[in-house]
């Protein structure tokens, strides 16, 4: 997916086996980002930024939703134990990783896995991506920020 792409219209189901459609987001901007693993630190850190700054981005009209490919229970836990106000997408079947181009080989400590690359994407009230925060960018500490800044 790259910037001017329109979204796809079913992102997924989220931790409830709630399934997720671009639709519940008319109106609303929608901040779409991938995290490679629940209650991970640097996961959990960004998560909780985002957390903490949630009622500026509602204020500013943005919608959060997270995606891992962790399922529904690891999500559940991840929520629970953060008190994460907003819902995350089990794409167990790798199917929004692979639909917007975030899964792919990694590397750590000179072992190679595949994972998911942690991007943010913005997307507009047309569903229409306008932004997109690439793995390099993105700073888990103050992801909010760097949404809000634009």
């Amino acid at each position: 997916m790259e910037i001017g792409d329109k979204a796809p219209d079913i992102l997924g189901c989220d931790e409830n086996g709630k399934e997720i459609r671009l639709v519940d987001f008319t109106g609303q901007k929608l901040v779409l980002y991938f995290y490679p693993k629940d209650n991970t630190s640097g996961c959990t850190t960004e998560a909780c930024n985002l957390r903490d700054n949630y009622s500026e981005l509602r204020k500013q009209g943005y919608a959060v939703v997270g995606v891992s490919v962790d399922d529904e229970k690891s999500h559940h836990k991840f929520i629970d134990k953060n008190q994460l106000p907003f819902p995350l997408i089990a794409d167990t079947d790798k199917k929004l990783v692979e639909q917007f181009g975030v899964w792919g080989e990694k590397s750590m400590y000179g072992r190679k896995y595949f994972g998911t690359f942690r991007t943010t994407f913005i997307i507009n009230e047309q569903g229409v991506i306008e932004r997109i925060i690439t793995p390099k960018q993105i700073k888990v500490k103050e992801h909010a920020a760097q949404i809000l800044k634009g």
